[in-house]
């Protein structure tokens, strides 16, 4: 075996833009034999919990980092030895190890899975002339851009090559937010490259002077506890939780919330749910009352076409959707996601039962992709499942309006001039209200309220 014969794992952007991930689960050891496809780990982004195959056949040589540990995009995770002939103790690879060397790639590259590399193309090319050696040694790492930073640089008043400091796109812009110039801060992350850290503290406040110390008369007491552990217990806040409760806080002083409700009797609606149990179309398919709500919302939207919009606050625009994503919050083990439904508009209600089946299905399994997540227009949470009457839901992010549906209740309700027992839910609305005016966002909540009472209306109306 040779160094040649060994190739790095990195941590793939398994979804647009994220930065890191948490490395749930190792479905592989060190010494154990790998295909290509094969899945090697599972991660969890701030989006979804995501499996990674490995794009090798090999041997796993090593695996950089343990299990709960968060890693930045771009970072080896595991070493696989293509050539699978050497025991794995044979050559131990420090954690930083300089990158291997290989043959640059000729251009014309096919597409691939990004962070998955390229295949090895078998044409070969005249060799380049060697580079300096200070320069660093690997093709596809992060830290070759250095050999453009030199031709590119600008030249100080001694002719010196003035090189750009080493930093990752998320560190550059965390930079320009707060004002630093790359240039004046120390990197600490290794082969030279700026941190997050180092930005952070760049900004920080110098420390306060140091206060003469005076030797204490009697032994300092032994340190206590910040809290009681058998009383308290603390959970990092991390992965889709982190994300879930940084995009509520942005929503809530991002958008002014307006909710409004209506209690409404879904008793039609509940008798044909029953029956559409038994329709040969639904054979397999899940028929409960949400797919009927998600249906009404779906025709309350097509006849009030501007409440599908979203602001773009940097171009001062509002951005009219034709199609509808349909948002359906869904409580997981690893917190709150809302995967949606790709032009629910477009679809008939069989093709949305088995739409919300699968969606339901995946999230409780925890394989929500990010893709699901990405691109919602309008959402639905359902609250009554847990027995809560209705609710005052928090906007996701981007969309203009949520519909928060109450637990159906057998209740006392005046029909036909008498009271009679009658399946009764409350429904809320809650809108952005510089897109939504109160004119808007009432009709579209009647509507809903209007199908929900009378089903017919789901054919007259759609």
């Amino acid at each position: 075996m040779t160094e040649a014969s060994v190739r790095e794992f990195k941590m793939p952007d398994v979804g647009e833009g994220l930065t890191e991930a948490e490395i749930l689960k190792w479905y592989v050891q060190p010494g154990d034999t790998v295909t290509d496809g094969q899945v090697v780990c599972e991660v969890e982004t701030a989006k979804a919990a995501v499996e990674l195959p490995i794009p090798y056949d090999g041997v796993v040589r090593e695996l950089r980092f343990p299990e709960g540990t968060t890693v930045d995009v771009g970072q080896v995770i595991i070493a696989v030895d293509v050539a699978g002939d050497a025991p794995v103790a044979e050559i131990p690879v420090p954690a930083q190890e300089a990158p291997v060397q290989e043959e640059p790639k000729p251009e014309g590259r096919k597409p691939v899975l990004v962070g998955y590399g390229v295949a090895e193309s078998s044409t070969k090319r005249r060799p380049r002339k060697s580079a300096p050696a200070s320069e660093p040694a690997a093709e596809g790492t992060y830290f070759a851009a250095t050999v453009l930073q030199g031709i590119q640089g600008e030249l100080n008043g001694h002719g010196a090559v003035k090189q750009r400091p080493l930093a990752k796109p998320p560190v550059r812009k965390l930079a320009k937010d707060l004002g630093v110039d790359l240039a004046t801060i120390t990197p600490s992350g290794p082969d030279g490259v700026i941190t997050r850290e180092d930005v952070h503290a760049a900004v920080a406040p110098p420390p306060p002077a140091p206060q003469p110390v005076q030797t204490p008369a009697a032994p300092a007491p032994a340190p206590v506890a910040a809290y009681d552990t058998a009383r308290e217990t603390r959970v990092p806040v991390k992965g889709v939780r982190k994300a879930t409760a940084a995009a509520m806080v942005g929503s809530a002083f991002t958008a002014p919330h307006v909710t409004e409700f209506v209690t409404v009797d879904v008793t039609r609606t509940m008798k044909l749910v029953e029956e559409l149990k038994q329709d040969k179309e639904f054979t397999g398919l899940r028929v409960n009352p949400l797919l009927l709500i998600a249906k009404a919302l779906l025709v309350a939207i097509k006849r009030n076409p501007d409440i599908n919009a979203s602001w773009d606050e940097a171009n001062q625009e509002i951005v009219l959707k034709h199609y509808v994503n349909l948002g359906i919050a869904a409580a997981t083990p690893r917190g709150l996601i809302v995967p949606n439904i790709k032009d629910a508009h477009a679809k008939t209600l069989p093709q949305l039962a088995e739409s919300l089946g699968e969606l339901v299905s995946t999230a409780r399994e925890g394989k929500t992709s990010p893709t699901a997540m990405q691109g919602g227009t309008v959402t639905i949470t359902n609250v009554g499942v847990f027995g809560v009457d209705t609710g005052t839901p928090i906007l996701n992010p981007g969309e203009s309006a949520i519909l928060a549906v109450g637990a159906i209740k057998l209740q006392p309700w005046v029909h036909k001039g008498k009271v009679k027992p009658r399946q009764v839910t409350t429904l809320a609305l809650s809108f952005d209200h510089r897109l939504v005016d109160g004119e808007l966002g009432s009709k579209v909540l009647a509507d809903v309220a209007a199908i929900l009472e009378q089903p017919k209306r789901l054919i007259t109306w759609a």
